[in-house]
């Protein structure tokens, strides 16, 4: 039997409970998404076109789910700094898959921007909701389609047409719970013409000894004109199972900035398909993972080129230790009728132990003329010579082989836009190859919130 079944019965058993939590803008998908599902599987190990990822084993297990939306003892007053200084920002969370709002706000947002909860929005941000809400992400496709089936609550972030939002809108997803929980939330981000704005989600477990698995779906629209930047910050517990799809839609000439971290982990599905549908328009999709342990990191993405003029670079990179094990599969599509493309791809990866395993799978569709397009993947250990060369310099082999991995992944981290996260990731990332564990929770502030929490 299918692991989605064990969700669909769910759904046939409980669904007015379930809809009854929620609010009606999410609630009209969720019919579609239970057909959607109707006898379809998740990818898994022995199918033909299998690609590292069990879906079937993650989803498999019998998690809790809080489908009545029973309230946690989280203090929304709380100020909740994430340890990134000298980063202004404008500060929500979502604790576990429920909204919980502003935790510290450094000024206020400009007129018409909107953050709002999914399940408790008002008339105004219903309607940008009901209009955006599953219409940049598939409902066939069954990731996306078992989270729009479950999803009770999220985040809406909205900018309207030519606003320009100076301060970053930071959320933090915490998930804490006494036994295991899946959680299902998702992130729609509208970005209208000419409008720009910054967006960093940090997620984090509190709970470190509970099975969580994680689902998101995250929708964005950039329209004609406008820039976006979208960063996203693993930093979990080993206990975490994390499977999230990104939609993004571009309109002509906009710009949009995607980098994915993953510096702690359990088990990570990321999946990101961008769809560039306006001429002029520029995409950069960055990565980085980081593995040690028996870690699992896995990256699918997808840019297709629809319309000619654009230009598109992608980039990811993996450094992966003792037994983990990283993918990569990738695909760049140039669209019949799509001169003038520039689409770059790169996939590079070092195996620091002899047990550590790295399966890529780079890809290039082109059905137009005129186009410069190249794409490429390595996979290799740390430089012998280089560290040899260190440690007669007095340097030790940790100290070296530190700095070594810190030097390979200084390119993703140069494409963040955001100086002062970009200073802290050195950091975060200098302190995770030195077997620290760096985690924005050990934070003042954060501690007071988490022993609020655990109250």
């Amino acid at each position: 039997m299918s692991a989605i079944n064990q969700y669909t019965d769910l759904y046939r058993q409980f669904g007015r409970r379930i809809d009854a939590a929620s609010s009606p803008v999410l609630n009209a998908l969720r019919q579609a998404a239970l057909a959607a599902l109707d006898g379809r599987r998740l990818p898994a190990k022995g199918d033909e076109n299998y690609e590292v990822s069990d879906l079937e084993a993650l989803y498999a297990p019998d998690y809790g789910l809080n489908i009545d939306r029973l309230d946690v003892a989280a203090d929304t007053d709380e100020p909740f700094r994430c340890d990134v200084p000298n980063l202004s920002t404008s500060l929500y969370y979502i604790f576990n898959d429920m909204y919980h709002g502003s935790g510290f706000t450094s000024g206020t947002l400009p007129e018409g921007v909107m953050v709002s909860s999914l399940r408790n929005a008002d008339e105004a941000a219903s309607k940008i909701i009901g209009k955006y809400y599953g219409s940049i992400a598939p409902i066939d496709d069954p990731q996306v389609a078992l989270n729009t089936l479950l999803a009770q609550d999220g985040i809406l972030v909205y900018v309207p047409a030519r606003t320009v939002v100076e301060k970053p809108i930071q959320l933090v997803n915490l998930l804490r719970a006494a036994g295991p929980l899946m959680t299902n939330r998702r992130i729609l981000v509208v970005v209208e013409a000419g409008a720009q704005a910054k967006m960093l989600v940090c997620d984090h477990t509190q709970t470190a000894d509970v099975d969580f698995l994680n689902t998101q779906v995250v929708e964005i629209y950039v329209g004609e004109g406008a820039t976006f930047d979208y960063y996203d910050l693993e930093e979990a517990s080993g206990h975490t199972h994390r499977v999230s799809s990104l939609w993004a839609r571009q309109e002509a000439g906009s710009n949009l900035l995607i980098n994915g971290i993953t510096l702690m982990n359990g088990t990570t599905r990321n999946d990101y398909h961008i769809d560039i549908n306006g001429e002029r328009a520029e995409t950069q999709l960055l990565g980085m993972a980081i593995g040690s342990g028996s870690q699992h990191i896995d990256n699918h993405t997808y840019i297709g080129h629809n319309v000619g003029y654009c230009h598109s670079n992608e980039l990811f990179k993996y450094v992966l230790d003792d037994d983990a094990v990283g993918a990569f599969t990738g695909k760049i599509l140039v669209a019949p009728g799509s001169p003038r493309t520039e689409a770059y791809q790169s996939n590079r990866n070092i195996c620091a132990s002899d047990r550590a395993r790295m399966h890529t799978k780079p890809q290039l569709e082109i059905y137009t003329d005129d186009v410069k397009c190249g794409h490429g993947a390595t996979v290799g250990q740390l430089d012998e010579e280089a560290m040899f060369y260190m440690q007669t310099r007095g340097i030790s082999c940790h100290e070296a082989r530190t700095l070594l991995m810190q030097a390979f992944m200084s390119d993703v981290i140069d494409g963040v836009r955001l100086e002062a996260l970009r200073d802290r990731l050195r950091h975060l990332v200098e302190k995770r190859f030195a077997g620290t564990l760096a985690q924005c929770r050990s934070c003042t502030a954060a501690q007071a919130c988490h022993a609020k929490i655990k109250k």
